[in-house]
């Protein structure tokens, strides 16, 4: 994206949804958990991911948000599921708007840092994320990666 400028204000209060990109990363039967540095659900254990950039496919986006957050190189596999993100304000506005592509990848090189938007980064047992990450929808996106990963 050398040379333009990505303006993250027009996110809050969007006239349209953004298509976000989260990342189930396996190592082994481990899954990589972030502390979010930024809203919405800021200082809470998520799975990394970000907003898909124009003209870049949705595993490209993937791999990106993961290396950009967390220094790993991943493999990306498949679509997990998609999910509504829609957060609303005190007066019941749309304050946060996305559309979120759930992707399955294989952790492939690098140790885990955190960078970029995430405050902190660990690997955990599907146990152990479920009990971290308070979002309901993140918590049924790593059972059903799980889910479909035990399936292979």
């Amino acid at each position: 994206m050398t040379g333009t400028v990505t303006d993250r204000s027009a996110r809050e209060y969007p006239d349209r949804p953004w298509v976000g990109v989260g990342v189930i990363v396996w190592k082994g039967d481990r899954l990589l958990l972030i502390r979010r540095g930024r809203a919405p659900r800021l200082g809470q254990w998520s799975i990394p991911g970000g907003a898909q950039h124009v003209g870049e496919t949705v595993f490209a986006a993937a791999a990106r948000e993961v290396l950009e957050e967390t220094g790993l190189t991943v493999r990306p596999t498949h679509v997990v599921t998609v999910v509504d993100a829609i957060t609303r304000d005190a007066a019941d506005a749309v304050h946060y708007h996305y559309t979120l592509v759930e992707v399955a990848a294989d952790w492939q090189a690098g140790e885990a840092a955190a960078m970029d938007d995430a405050l902190e980064v660990r690997w955990a047992t599907v146990e152990e994320a479920v009990a971290l990450v308070p979002w309901e929808e993140t918590d049924k996106v790593i059972r059903l990666a799980a889910s479909q990963r035990s399936g292979r």
